[in-house]
C-alpha cells in the first residue's frame, strides 16, 4: 500500500503492484504536501498548503480531526511512535507537537529564521528532527521544547 497526495487536495491509497485504488480522502482546500501513517495502521495525519493538520479514520474512511493553529501552508507531518502524538512544519517558521487525545497543540517550537520544510520523531525517543529553509537542521526535545542542536 502506499499513499499519494496532490495539488487535486485529494490524497489516495493505492495497492500495490497493481496500483488500485482502496481509498480517497477529500477535505483539505488546498494541496497535501506529507501524510504518515499511525504506527497502529488505523489511522494517518495529512498536512497542507490550508495551513491545517487532519487526523483520519480509515477503517471510517473520513476525517475525525482538523488541527488549526499554522499561520501559513503546513509542509509535513509526522506521528510519534507510541500514537499519541502528531508534529508538523510549516511555511510560518514554526513547528508544533499536537495532543491527538486533547484535540490540541500542545507545544510550538521556535528558532528556525525561515519556513520548517519536514519534521521527524525520532523512534521510540521525545527527540524531534526540523529541517528548515534556513539551511539548518535542529533537534528538539519535544518534552520541554528546548532545542538540543
Amino acid at each position: 500500500i502506499v499513499v499519494t497526495g496532490s495539488d487535486d487536495h485529494l490524497w489516495k491509497m493505492w495497492t500495490l503492484p497493481n496500483g488500485n485504488i482502496l481509498m480517497t480522502g477529500e477535505g483539505h482546500t488546498d494541496w497535501l504536501s506529507g501524510c504518515c501513517f499511525r504506527p497502529s495502521g488505523t489511522q494517518m495525519v495529512t498536512s497542507s498548503g490550508d495551513t491545517t493538520v487532519r487526523i483520519w479514520d480509515l477503517s471510517r474512511r473520513g476525517c475525525i480531526l482538523t488541527l488549526k493553529g499554522h499561520a501559513r501552508a503546513v509542509l509535513d507531518c509526522s506521528w510519534h511512535s507510541q500514537g499519541d502524538f502528531v508534529a508538523s512544519a510549516s511555511m510560518d517558521s514554526t513547528s508544533k507537537i499536537w495532543d491527538v487525545n486533547s484535540e490540541r497543540c500542545r507545544y510550538t517550537l521556535r528558532g528556525h529564521k525561515d519556513s520548517v520544510n519536514s519534521i521527524e520523531f525520532l523512534p521510540f525517543s521525545s527527540t524531534v528532527l526540523t529541517s528548515s529553509a534556513d539551511k539548518t537542521l535542529s533537534l528538539w526535545d519535544s518534552r520541554t521544547v528546548s532545542r538540543l542542536f
